[in-house]
């Protein structure tokens, strides 16, 4: 039981000054995210989506992979535009948190809205690439 104890609590250690590459390739899978989002690209959702996808909105609906990407490639809504800001990362090894505020600009049925969110992304090393693995949304703007 101490054994599990000092190992849980040495994966929970950021791994230091060394992350910094980590933390540059976890940013450049966000941003490759954003862009197959815009540009409703399922071949790159597919790559980077984890098979064990865990897809939360901020109105509580949950999807798997199939579906977080049908939503996108087919859904109704349009996403016209991702903003990024206050974004940080944390590397645990092959697992890294990204916490960010995101503004999103969609076209729902020819309505134009804006999205304010606070957004926990995990990502897992795999493979030798990043993995969205859970995302889970809050949204700011009633």
């Amino acid at each position: 039981m101490v054994y599990a104890l000092i190992l849980l609590c040495s994966l929970a250690v950021p791994s230091g000054p060394s992350d910094s590459k980590a933390e540059k390739e976890v940013l450049a899978a966000l941003n490759t995210w954003r862009e197959a989002m815009v540009a409703r690209d399922r071949a790159v959702l597919e790559e980077i989506y984890a098979p064990s996808l865990s897809y939360t909105h901020s109105d509580g609906r949950q999807e798997n992979k199939a579906q977080a990407i049908e939503a996108v490639v087919n859904g109704k809504d349009r996403i016209e535009s991702i903003e990024l800001t206050d974004t940080s990362v944390s590397v645990y090894g092959t697992t890294a948190l990204v916490k960010t505020k995101q503004s999103m600009r969609m076209n729902s049925g020819g309505t134009m809205n804006t999205l304010t969110l606070d957004v926990l992304y995990v990502w897992i090393k795999s493979s030798a690439r990043w993995q969205m693995v859970a995302r889970h949304a809050l949204r700011l703007n009633p």
